[in-house]
């Protein structure tokens, strides 16, 4: 009963409190001056009217000069926290104004002509931008915020979710530590094998510093099967790659030394030792930029999926049975990718997956391009051949037209690409090019030409989009530098294509409410066997009564090799059960073994989500179960399946890492190995949760969390979920943005104040009280309170043995020191605060 009166009675205090605010909006006089405001303090309950202080509510932005901590806001895009000092204005000393620095003014996204435009002062330290007609500047120090209202004439090229170069963030310099592990175990019911256990990884190591990017990617894996003779198993780590990389703005290309791999357009990938400079689609607004390839198939059981290309791994993870989809690959990658599915139950899917493009078409008056130049190598680092140069570029000739071409040149191998693409409006794009190489080899000299066709249309009018169909012929002896490269190590030994087709194409029937997306790829060679690859799904959602939101589904696929054929077929039916659960009836055939199971699919409140399903197979019956975690440290997936009479497994796998920088390090989630994100400060505030895209991370004990989940070069907003805060926890601003260069380590500081809350009595030496409308504030001078009537004030973020200090008339006046049994005093009433004059001017 006692604790329901202390908490009306702080209720009534902090409602008179308002009476400052209601006098603000409704007691204000006519200004004497443009940025005079009178108050009409005839409107407060105030017993002693001549002890009122509202000089800083009395001038429209003004605030004391000094320095203060300035999150900069320009319209409503934000640039990093940074230090601004306020000078006395050089025409009117009764005026303050914020000093931007020609430093700062470069991110404000000014046009070159406009910059040009601002005036310099206080001895050509700062820049005064309201010399452009139509900017204001106006600060706000209860959330440390600048913000500067420009007219959109006078900013380059912004939209809701991109914003122009100048505007950036190159990051803080930083360590990081990134990786993904992969651990399976496989018990043999049957008698005719072993147990096999599997651990394997990759990942990457990296340092920030300024603009520059150093990383260093690994992989490792570890296989141990009883049946090994001597039980030590293999094992393997591997340094797959060593590189250095930069962006290049003015450019708009992205600079690398180091190792790499030939990411063309027309020529096939190979791995270098050397660099590169390549024009970055990603750094241009997202409604003119490119493609990222996505690998589907389907899993037969509970299974690992590994993407690799050319002996690295890009891509490992572990999937649920059924159809899978991976379509966060970097948009790097191009050339064929090889993907490989490892059942639970001991088989292998193999295939590969062309990453091929659109066509290679250029807007109007711009030009892409990409420059290669080193000497070819292996795996295992080694020199594979002489030094190389590469080029190729993509010129928009006119609205429709583009010229396109390259060159691949070393002292024994040329070849030389030309194409023109042409976009048909209407009817797509269509694109056509013809390569020729020049090969001295050992004895002879080959020469040849390979062809090449490429479309892409989206028809809106029937729902269907063709993303890539694609047709390319090569003569007999026509070989690519890496045919050359695989020539020359392995003595005439490698596969020589001859055709290829390959279309993805995605149709939505409206009408029936069917959706249909068909995947094929076929590939001859002159000297070995055909490959051939479909996929087809099709799905549709229907509603039976209550039952709404019901989807039927079927996946069929066919990968053919050396003549033999390996089919499957998937069908699904789902019900929505529960709030967030989904019934699921699933059926599998494929020429090893059919399935059908009964599964339950369901999402937990803190994002995890599981599934587990009963069913039979041919062999016998079978149980299966996956979770998926998403840890504040690390994303953790684990798996079981037991097959009577066959086999029993287990999986697990973490994905993680740890980002440490000199303004703090946490351990966290990890999105891309290697990749941007966000270091997010709460101060000393624990346990705050804040949000990316779309889960929920919590802050560590420093008060330090790391998102991974951000987009390069694209506005990124993150914040707190101000509905979980804790209970002792409030926070004046609630949402940051930044927009990052690649590889970046952002850095963003929330403003939040932890601590106890109560109603204090802050009382001077004689026995008086602060003015009405003093501020109470704490050393990292963000503001506790506001003094009422009487010395009242409803303080909060307090800390046992804290200094707060209380300003009026534009200065610190006095000092309050905090009991150490804060906890105790608050229980029994409010606090009494004697307020020292001067000790908070030490």
């Amino acid at each position: 009963m006692i604790i329901n009166k202390k908490r009306r009675a702080a209720t009534a205090k902090i409602i008179k409190l308002s009476a400052l605010a209601i006098c603000i909006f409704t007691g204000i006089r006519a200004p004497a001056v443009a940025d005079d405001i009178q108050f009409n303090t005839d409107v407060l309950d105030v017993k002693d009217r001549q002890n009122i202080d509202l000089s800083r509510f009395s001038r429209r932005g003004y605030i004391m000069p000094g320095e203060y901590t300035f999150k900069i806001k320009i319209n409503q895009n934000e640039l990093e926290e940074q230090t601004v000092m306020v000078y006395a204005s050089e025409k009117d000393k009764t005026v303050s104004v914020p000093c931007f620095t020609p430093d700062m003014v470069e991110k404000f996204g000014f046009k070159e002509a406009y910059q040009k435009k601002v005036t310099p002062w206080h001895n050509g330290e700062c820049l005064d931008v309201t010399a452009l007609p139509g900017v204001t500047v106006t600060p706000d120090t209860g959330e440390n915020v600048l913000t500067v209202s420009v007219p959109q004439a006078y900013m380059e090229y912004i939209t809701d979710n991109w914003v122009p170069p100048s505007m950036w963030d190159n990051g803080i310099p930083g360590l990081l530590a990134d990786y993904n592990l992969n651990a399976q175990s496989r018990h043999n019911e049957t008698g005719s094998g072993g147990d096999d256990n599997t651990l394997s990884g990759n990942g990457t190591f990296g340092a920030n510093f300024g603009p520059w990017r150093a990383r260093a990617d690994w992989q490792t894996n570890y296989q141990n099967s009883s049946d090994d003779d001597n039980g030590s198993g293999q094992k393997s780590w591997d340094w797959s790659r060593f590189y250095l990389y930069r962006a290049l703005p003015a450019l708009k290309a992205k600079l690398t030394l180091g190792e790499d791999y030939v990411n063309s357009d027309l020529f096939d990938s190979f791995r270098f030792t050397g660099g590169s400079l390549i024009s970055d689609d990603n750094m241009l607004p997202p409604n003119l930029r490119g493609y990222a390839p996505e690998v589907t198939g389907v899993a037969k059981t509970n299974a690992k999926v590994t993407i690799s290309q050319q002996g690295r791994v890009i891509y490992e993870s572990q999937v649920a049975a059924g159809p899978f989809a991976i379509q966060d690959l970097n948009s790097a990658v191009a050339g064929t990718l090889d993907v490989r599915v490892q059942e639970q139950d001991g088989s292998v899917q193999e295939y590969k997956v062309n990453t091929a493009n659109i066509p290679y078409l250029t807007r109007p008056g711009t030009v892409r391009y990409k420059f290669f130049a080193g000497q070819p190598t292996d795996y295992d680092h080694h020199s594979q051949g002489n030094t190389f140069g590469t080029g190729e570029f993509s010129w928009g000739i006119s609205n429709g037209w583009s010229l396109y071409g390259g060159m691949v040149s070393s002292s024994k191998y040329l070849a030389l690409a030309v194409g023109v693409g042409r976009d048909l409006m209407a009817l797509g794009a269509l694109a056509f090019d013809v390569t020729r190489s020049d090969a001295k080899l050992e004895g002879e000299h080959r020469h040849g030409q390979s062809y090449r066709v490429s479309y892409s249309k989206r028809f809106d009018d029937t729902g269907s989009q063709v993303t890539f169909a694609g047709y390319r012929f090569s003569e007999k002896d026509f070989m690519s530098f890496n045919d050359y490269l695989s020539y020359r190590a392995d003595y005439g030994d490698y596969m020589q294509s001859k055709e290829m087709y390959t279309i993805t194409f995605n149709q939505q029937f409206e009408k029936l409410g069917i959706s249909a997306y068909l995947n094929y790829s076929h590939q001859t060679y002159w000297n070995s066997p055909t490959e051939d690859r479909y996929s087809l799904s099709l799905s549709r959602y229907f509603d039976i009564g209550r039952w709404k939101n019901i989807n039927a589904s079927l996946t069929a696929y066919r990968n053919k090799f050396n003549g033999e054929n390996d089919d499957g077929m998937y069908l699904s039916l789902s019900i929505p059960w529960g709030d967030s659960g989904t019934l699921g009836l699933n059926s599998s055939y494929n020429g090893d073994n059919n399935s059908h199971n009964l599964s339950y699919y369901g999402r937990l409140k803190n994002g995890d989500n599981y599934r587990v399903a009963a069913g039979g197979t041919d062999d016998g019956g079978s149980l299966s179960g996956y979770y998926d975690h998403y840890g504040d440290m690390a994303e953790v997936t684990g798996n079981v399946d037991y097959q009577h009479g066959q086999y029993s497994s287990a999986g697990m796998s973490l994905r993680g890492g740890m980002t440490a920088t000199l303004q703090g390090a946490a351990l966290h989630r990890s999105n891309t190995t290697g990749g941007t994100r966000m270091l997010l400060d709460t101060g000393d505030a624990a346990n705050i949760p804040v949000r990316g895209y779309s889960n929920v991370t919590k802050t560590n004990r420093f008060g330090k969390a790391v998102i991974t989940e951000v987009n390069n070069y694209s506005k990124n907003s993150l914040s707190i979920d101000i509905n979980n805060l804790p209970e002792n926890a409030e926070s004046t601003s609630s949402v940051v943005q930044a927009t990052l260069t690649e590889g970046a380590i952002g850095y963003r500081k929330f403003n939040v104040v932890t601590g106890l809350k109560a109603m204090a009595v802050i009382r001077l030496a004689d026995g008086s009280f602060p003015p009405f409308g003093a501020s109470v504030s704490n050393a990292q001078n963000q503001e506790v309170g506001i003094v009422n009537d009487d010395g009242q004030a409803w303080l909060s973020g307090l800390k046992p043995g804290a200094a707060l200090k209380v300003s009026w008339d534009g200065d610190v006046q006095c000092e309050v020191t905090l009991p150490e049994n804060l906890a105790v005093q608050t229980q029994t009433g409010n606090l009494l605060l004697p307020c020292q004059h001067g000790a908070a001017q030490l």
